[in-house]
């Protein structure tokens, strides 16, 4: 299979150096690794165009569900089979990324995300609020979708491009384009009574030191825009 790896990015310019000379140092099992310029102003644009790899970008951040979904597009424009998808903010480790991409390679799996939580799984300096928060999510998307998950909200996804050839619901939607499009397509994954096959793999979060930001999603307003995509995928009839 032709694998896309992709990191959306967004005024990351303290955090990208240190993902771009990982991702230097290692053989990693992509053919490809794209990365999407989500409206950046910081400097990070400039890292982008020097590091070598492909890029796609817009002047004007559309949100992170965007720079997935524009990375799918490109990945099926280019005849790639899997997209894999990891943060640029140095907290998915590149080195772990055979974990997430393998069970497809091996063909026992169509979508595939992370776990801080399995066996082999780690989050060092996770924040406290994370660390209450989580758990409530996984219990929340059980009650939407009837299936138990143990990180709802990891971010270190894979999954096989041509699922999107066939839905039945418009993955495009602009509604998707922030935070909703990563937990509406897998609320749709675990909703579709096994026509999609899931799995989790163990992989590491890792948190700045306490006191340095870790995230650009506000709690509160943000939260419930990653947990409600659960339930209306769950509730409409179109899916995989």
């Amino acid at each position: 299979m032709k694998v896309l790896a992709m990191a959306p990015v967004f005024n990351q310019v303290h955090e990208l150096p240190q993902v771009l000379a990982e991702i230097a140092e290692l053989d990693l099992p992509c053919d490809e690794f794209l990365l999407v310029n989500n409206g950046c102003d910081d400097g990070s644009e400039e890292l982008i165009r020097d590091s070598g790899h492909p890029s796609i970008g817009v002047e004007r951040n559309r949100g992170v569900g965007w720079a997935i979904l524009a990375a799918a597009e490109w990945g099926l424009e280019h005849g790639y089979d899997v997209l894999v998808v990891m943060a640029s903010n140095g907290k998915m480790l590149p080195a772990e990324m055979h974990r997430v991409v393998e069970p497809i390679l091996r063909g026992e799996a169509d979508y595939v995300t992370g776990s801080r939580y399995l066996s082999g799984g780690a989050s060092p300096n996770l924040p406290g609020f994370r660390k209450h928060a989580i758990p409530m999510v996984n219990r929340m998307v059980r009650v939407a979708t009837g299936q138990r998950v143990t990180d709802a909200t990891c971010g270190y996804r894979a999954f096989r491009l041509d699922q999107f050839e066939r839905a039945g619901f418009d993955w495009r939607a602009e509604w998707l384009w922030t935070y909703a499009w990563e937990p509406y397509v897998y609320g749709k994954v675990l909703s579709s009574h096994g026509k999609v096959r899931w799995t989790e793999v163990p992989i590491t979060m890792r948190y700045p030191a306490k006191g340095k930001r870790y995230s650009k999603i506000r709690p509160g307003a943000d939260w419930v825009k990653m947990i409600y995509p659960f339930f209306w995928a769950r509730l409409e009839r179109n899916g995989f």
